[in-house]
């Protein structure tokens, strides 16, 4: 069973930057989709990127191409969630989560992945 921790968040003023990190267990020896989504109160929780384990194949959102850039370091078996240019809006709840890939791309979409981390809070203010 995967596991993930996630850690890296904070409080920031607008425009600063924040590394999100997310350990997965065996990330370097299984194939994975790993997302990192958010979710803000009263909203739907939203998709922001992914990578596949095994390839290092990044998909983004529309809504945080630019800012957001996923990465991985397989011999620490962590993904990280660079995002840049932070605004009040992006104040939310932040999760990774993985599941095994059964499309030829890792989705965007919260409902495909089964397995989450237990989030961890980025609150940015003006």
């Amino acid at each position: 069973q995967v596991q993930l921790v996630e850690s890296g968040g904070g409080s920031v003023l607008t425009g600063g930057s924040l590394r999100l990190s997310c350990e997965v267990s065996s990330l370097n020896s299984t194939n994975l989709c790993v997302g990192w989504f958010r979710q803000a109160p009263g909203q739907a929780r939203l998709g922001l990127a992914t990578i596949r384990s095994t390839t290092g194949q990044e998909d983004y959102a529309a809504s945080g191409k630019g800012r957001f850039t996923i990465s991985q370091d397989s011999a620490k078996n962590t993904v990280y969630l660079q995002a840049n240019n932070l605004e009040p809006a992006d104040s939310a709840m932040y999760y990774c989560a993985a599941n095994a890939p059964t499309w030829g791309y890792c989705p965007l979409a919260y409902f495909e992945y089964g397995t989450w981390g237990q989030g961890t809070q980025v609150t940015v203010s003006s």
